[in-house]
């Protein structure tokens, strides 16, 4: 069997296919138990049954892919964490630990859209799977492990209208919800909240990064102080019968208006309160307007963390050294091919150097005895009036012994009586040799050049004769 399953306890099963020869890879099941985050705004306590397939053999070069399948192992879910008209994002993040020849972690990821509004503790739809690689880079058996989960929920960007009748939205006594407002108006939903009583108020708690204040501008209307989380907001307090100017405004009714707003709120849950200061002024709610901007990375709060519910388990993997060749071996036979001409023959007896690797394996004949010696260094003598020496790595064979035959290496020393490569001169090329060398150049070269000279005046003298005749012909 390919695969060996480690330390198989509680509910982990191991999954092998029957092949024998062809058997590569092994399902480990496991399973799961999920807390906090959305976890908590779900079922509280969330179980998941997975799925870990892990290639068992492996060659150099080949990537150690990890596929992991996720489902819910009961009816048990995790929860929409907030109420989110525009849906969300589930997101997974696996541990799987690495032990053996290589110590590491892989991280297989995997997310899911959420379509659709959601309120708070809407069931969530779990990714198909989860998946990550490594390369293998030299052989080895390895331990792979799965270790936690993390399930995290990122929301989307958003701009949402919360209207004034929202079972969301709180009032206060003295407050009146004004219906089928004209269109004219132009109040969203065509209605709002009305109050003359200074100190009534309206608050709402909402999920996200900013929010707005929306009600009619109008010179009837009053004071209105807003807190976000208790605390003055900024401004802590505006004046629908005004303009952004401060003068004060001939406008009756004039709905939808953004009266102000807030961003920069860390994400999560906020509460907004709006208080009339004045008495028979008017304070007026139309609706909140929540803002949620693009987060970088999910919110920390919604992070369920899954452990295991069985003792730790791990599938061994074997990377072999596939197809990839040997390293050559150095070339022991003899090649004469470059060899020089080894004629001469050193006197003395040569020390074998067992350790020695063969190169280029001339065939001199050396005299005297050539039985190994253990001598760390060559024992032959050369006469100080000998031409300078060339050292070779020669193979000798012993034989003629009852012990199977043995080849030794040694090193002689040799005065070649030729160069090691026979270049004729031509054409006065650097070649290796000297060219010969001629006694009477000299001589020659000078006698060549007098001819030369005699030749060119007599040529000028039967010429001017030439020429003298023909002038008397003429005349």
């Amino acid at each position: 069997m390919a695969a060996l399953a480690l330390g198989l306890a509680g509910t982990a099963i191991v999954v092998v296919p029957s092949m024998t020869a062809q058997a590569n890879t092994a399902d480990l099941v496991v399973d799961y138990a999920c807390q906090q985050g959305i976890a908590t705004s779900g079922s509280g306590t969330v179980y998941l049954r997975t799925k870990l397939t892990v290639p068992t053999t492996l060659n150099v070069g080949d990537p150690l892919n990890v596929a992991w399948k996720l489902n819910y192992k009961d009816a048990t879910r995790f929860g929409a964490p907030a109420r989110l008209p525009n849906g969300g994002r589930i997101e997974v993040t696996g541990r799987v630990n690495l032990t053996g020849s290589w110590i590491g972690q892989l991280q297989p990821k995997g997310s899911v859209d959420q379509p659709g509004a959601m309120i708070k503790g809407t069931p969530l739809n779990l990714p198909d799977g989860i998946a990550d690689f490594a390369y293998t880079d030299r052989e080895g058996t390895l331990t792979v492990k799965p270790g936690k989960l993390f399930v995290d929920f990122r929301p989307p960007a958003s701009e949402v209208m919360v209207n004034d009748d929202d079972p969301a939205i709180t009032y206060s006594g003295g407050w009146e919800n004004l219906e089928g407002q004209p269109s004219g108006d132009n109040d969203y939903h065509l209605d709002l909240h009305r109050t003359t009583v200074a100190g009534a108020w309206a608050s709402l708690t909402f999920t996200g990064t900013g929010v707005d204040y929306v009600a009619q501008r109008d010179r009837r209307a009053g004071p209105i102080d807003i807190a976000i989380d208790g605390q003055p907001g900024t401004p802590p307090r505006i004046d629908p019968s005004t303009n952004d100017d401060g003068t004060p405004v001939n406008d009756a009714n004039k709905g939808g208006q953004t009266l102000w707003k807030f961003r920069g709120l860390k994400y999560g849950e906020h509460t907004i309160t709006i208080k009339n200061v004045e008495d028979a002024k008017w304070g007026q709610l139309d609706a909140f307007r929540v803002v949620t901007r693009e987060l970088v990375n999910p919110p920390q709060e919604y992070r369920a963390e899954c452990t295991l519910i069985s003792a730790p388990v791990g599938i061994e993997v074997t990377i072999g050294g596939g197809d990839n060749p040997a390293s050559p071996s150095p070339d022991s036979s003899p090649d004469t091919s470059a060899s020089p001409d080894s004629s001469a023959s050193p006197s003395g007896s040569a020390s074998a150097s067992p350790s020695a690797t063969p190169s280029a394996t001339p065939s001199p004949s050396p005299s005297g005895d050539q039985s190994p010696s253990p001598s760390p260094s060559p024992s032959a003598s050369r006469s100080p009036n000998l031409a300078p020496t060339q050292n070779y790595v020669v193979a000798v064979v012993t034989q003629g012994s009852p012990s199977p035959t043995a080849t030794k290496t040694v090193t002689l020393t040799a005065t070649p009586t030729v160069a090691q490569v026979a270049i004729t001169p031509q054409g006065g090329a650097q070649t290796g040799e000297a060219p010969e060398r001629v006694s009477s150049s000299g001589m020659l070269l000078i006698g060549s050049g007098g001819a030369l000279l005699m030749i060119g005046m007599l040529s000028g003298v039967a010429m001017l004769r030439r020429r003298a005749a023909h002038s008397g012909e003429r005349s």
